[in-house]
């Protein structure tokens, strides 16, 4: 996706996005991400704790940053989640339940980026509005679907199907139907949303970006729900998306490129703590490791035949 957007614009997107960019944008990119991040975390503990595996606010905190870090630099978009779930599964003792708890966490942020992606797409002009009725339909029919196969029940139990299907259940009820834990995940997920969307505004007005708010957010929902697409740190969905989508909407591609790019910057910047977190850890088993190696390396003393030692 890079290649064909850099074939078709040029590279000129690229480095007036990262030219752009500065000291200002840098900080106030960094300070939403905090925001998002720590209502990231207020959701996953909360939903962890939902599911019996108890999590710290400062410790999801720290968590999820590492988590981000590793999800924006590493193929997939998923391997700081999975690394996230298995570490909290080992310190809480509960493998299973920690890995359910990302799982339904991050599920249930999907949900509800895709609900209002698709509100304002609805009410706001772009390039995706006619088709909105279609992706509301299609959205109203999975939901049933997947009720239908939550609540329906099929043989007597002793099925590995049915033994899923009532893990499914417990858990959607225990995590995401119960009040306060919904109106937690609702309301952290959108606040994390609309920081993102805040961050893309921004890095559009720093690349020379003068279109109204109203035209700017639809660009900015479609823009971040390119990222879910298979990617390296959200590059070359986002960038390819956002020029056609800017393009369609009367506007520059060149400056869709360049925004997304100075986007993916200042996100990229805002979740460096994650890997002085990862650096903090690995020191610490670096010294433990450091005197075993030297132990082991040491000669070992061989008495002499007919000798004591």
């Amino acid at each position: 996706m890079l290649a064909v957007v850099t074939w078709r614009l040029g590279s000129g997107p690229f480095l007036d996005g990262v030219r752009a960019l500065e000291g200002r944008a840098l900080v106030a990119g960094a300070a939403i991400f905090l925001l998002t991040t720590v209502c990231f975390a207020w959701r996953w503990k909360t939903v962890a704790g939902r599911l019996g595996v108890r999590l710290s606010l400062t410790a999801a905190v720290t968590a999820y940053y590492r988590c981000l870090f590793l999800n924006l630099t590493l193929p997939g978009g998923v391997a700081g989640d999975l690394h996230r779930g298995v570490r909290h599964g080992r310190d809480a003792r509960d493998l299973g339940h920690a890995l359910r708890a990302v799982v339904w966490e991050r599920t249930a942020g999907q949900v509800i980026q895709v609900l209002l992606a698709i509100s304002i797409l609805f009410v706001m002009p772009s390039p995706l509005r006619s088709s909105m009725p279609f992706a509301a339909l299609a959205l109203a029919v999975t939901a049933v679907v997947a009720f239908l196969v939550v609540s329906v029940r099929k043989g007597r139990g002793h099925s590995r199907w049915e033994r899923a299907r009532s893990t499914v259940a417990a858990d959607v009820r225990r995590c995401l139907l119960d009040r306060r834990a919904l109106t937690t995940v609702v309301l952290a997920s959108t606040v994390a949303v609309l920081g993102h969307v805040l961050t893309f505004v921004i890095a559009a007005r720093v690349v020379g970006v003068t279109a109204p708010i109203t035209r700017l957010l639809p660009l900015a929902f479609i823009s971040i729900m390119a990222m879910a697409l298979p990617n390296i740190g959200g590059w070359g969905p986002r960038e390819g998306v956002t020029a056609w989508a800017f393009s369609a909407a009367g506007l520059s591609a060149g400056l869709g490129a360049a925004t997304a790019v100075a986007y993916g910057i200042m996100v990229l910047a805002g979740s460096l703590p994650g890997a002085f977190v990862l650096l903090l850890e690995w020191l610490p088993r670096r010294r433990r490791s450091r005197p075993e190696a030297l132990l082991a390396a040491l000669p070992r003393h061989r008495p002499h035949p007919g000798g004591t030692s």
